[in-house]
């Protein structure tokens, strides 16, 4: 069975930092640009990150560039999303994904994790 398992959530306070992990389960994630988007309490989904298979391009929504650093490592099988900087509104479930190739946007997505909680509060 395939599947995504994202872990690193947690409370942090404004400022500090935080480092998501995206793991595969079932498959091998070398041949697959992978992404990481975001859901807040009733606000619409929004796309973060994404890494393309190599590592080699990467990009970012405009309300994370600076802040966070997707990577991958691809011998552990894993995806990273290191969170620095971070603020209230960046509160989410994030979730990782499966991805046809590295764009932000969820219409090239093929797979989704469960997500894992993120609370940025004081």
């Amino acid at each position: 069975q395939l599947q995504l398992v994202e872990s690193g959530g947690g409370l942090v306070q404004p400022g500090g930092s935080l480092r998501l992990s995206c793991a595969a389960s079932g498959f091998t994630l070398d041949y697959y640009a992978i992404g990481w988007f975001r859901q807040a309490p009733g606000k619409e989904r929004e796309g973060v990150s994404c890494i393309s298979s190599s590592g080699g391009n990467t990009d970012y929504a405009d309300s994370v560039k600076g802040r966070f650093t997707i990577s991958r490592d691809n011998a552990k099988n894993t995806v990273y999303l290191q969170m620095n900087s971070l603020k209230p509104e960046d509160t989410a479930v994030y979730y990782c994904t499966v991805q046809v190739m590295c764009v932000i946007n969820a219409a090239f997505v093929s797979s989704w994790g469960q997500g894992t909680q993120v609370t940025v509060s004081s």
